[in-house]
C-alpha cells in the first residue's frame, strides 16, 4: 500500500463512519388543530410529537447518535402552512464533540406561511474543547407570519471544569420577510475561544451566549423587556429594527443563563415545552 493509498483509505473510513441526520416536517391546520402533513426522517435524527391537543402542536427533535462530532452532517427543515402553530424543541442539550480536522455541519431551514406562528426553542448547544461547528440557519417568513427563535451556546462543561481552549464556531443566520432580507449575522470564533470571550469588549469572561429573535417585534416590546432584563444575572440587551426584536444574553455561568432564558421566554414566548422545565 502506498502512502497516498493509505491516506485515501483512512479518509474513506472516516467519512463512512460519520453520523448523518435529516428531518423534514410540514404541518397544516385541520379541525382547529395543527397536524402533521409530511414527516421525513433519515440517519440518526428523529422527531416526535408529544402534544397535539390544541391549536399549537409540539415537536421534539431527538439525535440518536448521542451528540455531534467532526465530519457529522445534520439538517432540519420545518414548514408551517397557513395559520398553523408549531413549537419545536430538542430532547436534550446538543453536545458538539472534538473534531480532528473536518468540522461538523448543521443546517436549519424554517418556513412560516401566512398567519402561521413558529416557536423554535431548542435546548442549549454545548461546545467541547477542540470542537469545530459550522451552522447555517435560514428563515423565510410571510408578511403575516410570526416567529420566536432561541439559540443558546455553552462553551465547555462547568461541572467538569472545562474550557474551550481551541475550537471553531461559524454561525450564519439569515431571516427574510416576504423575500426581503431583514436580519443577517455571521459569528465566527476561531482559536483560543476562552481567551477571545475573556476580552472585555467581547464576552468579559462569558461561557454562555444566547440570542432570542421575535418577529414581529416593535419598540413597545423592547420597552417592556428592558424593565425585565435589568433584573437578570446575565449581561443583556434588547433592540428592534426591520420589524424584529432581538434579545442578547451573555453570562459567566451556564446555569444562570438558562434561568434568565426561562424568565424572558415566560414573558414573551408563551408556555414553554415541558422538556425545558423538567
Amino acid at each position: 500500500m502506498t502512502p497516498a493509498t493509505g491516506k485515501a483509505d483512512s479518509a474513506s473510513i472516516f467519512a463512512n463512519n460519520r453520523a448523518r441526520g435529516h428531518i423534514a416536517v410540514s404541518v397544516t391546520v385541520s379541525d382547529g388543530r395543527t397536524r402533521r402533513r409530511q414527516v421525513e426522517e433519515s440517519g440518526s435524527y428523529r422527531i416526535r410529537f408529544p402534544n397535539t391537543d390544541g391549536i399549537e402542536s409540539e415537536a421534539v427533535i431527538v439525535n440518536t447518535a448521542g451528540g455531534v462530532a467532526g465530519g457529522d452532517d445534520f439538517s432540519v427543515s420545518i414548514a408551517a402552512s397557513d395559520n398553523a402553530r408549531l413549537a419545536v424543541t430538542t430532547a436534550a442539550a446538543e453536545k458538539i464533540y472534538r473534531a480532528i480536522d473536518t468540522p461538523a455541519r448543521m443546517n436549519v431551514s424554517l418556513s412560516v406561511a401566512s398567519g402561521a406562528a413558529l416557536r423554535w426553542l431548542p435546548q442549549e448547544t454545548i461546545l467541547f474543547d477542540e470542537t469545530r461547528l459550522h451552522r447555517d440557519i435560514s428563515v423565510d417568513l410571510d408578511d403575516t407570519a410570526s416567529l420566536l427563535m432561541v439559540e443558546a451556546v455553552i462553551f465547555g462543561r462547568a461541572a467538569m471544569n472545562e474550557t474551550v481552549r481551541s475550537g471553531e464556531l461559524v454561525d450564519r443566520w439569515r431571516i427574510r420577510r416576504n423575500g426581503r432580507l431583514v436580519f443577517a449575522e455571521t459569528l465566527k470564533l476561531d482559536g483560543d475561544v476562552s481567551a477571545l470571550l475573556a476580552r472585555p469588549a467581547t464576552g468579559k469572561g462569558a461561557v454562555a451566549l444566547a440570542t432570542i429573535i421575535m418577529a414581529p417585534g416593535h419598540d413597545s416590546i423592547v420597552e417592556s423587556l428592558r424593565a425585565l432584563i435589568e433584573d437578570l444575572s446575565s449581561e443583556a440587551g434588547v433592540s428592534a429594527w426591520n420589524d424584529i426584536a432581538v434579545i442578547r444574553l451573555c453570562s459567566v455561568d451556564a446555569a444562570a443563563l438558562r434561568r434568565d432564558l426561562v424568565s424572558v421566554l415566560n414573558v414573551v414566548g408563551g408556555a414553554l415545552p415541558r422538556l425545558w422545565t423538567n
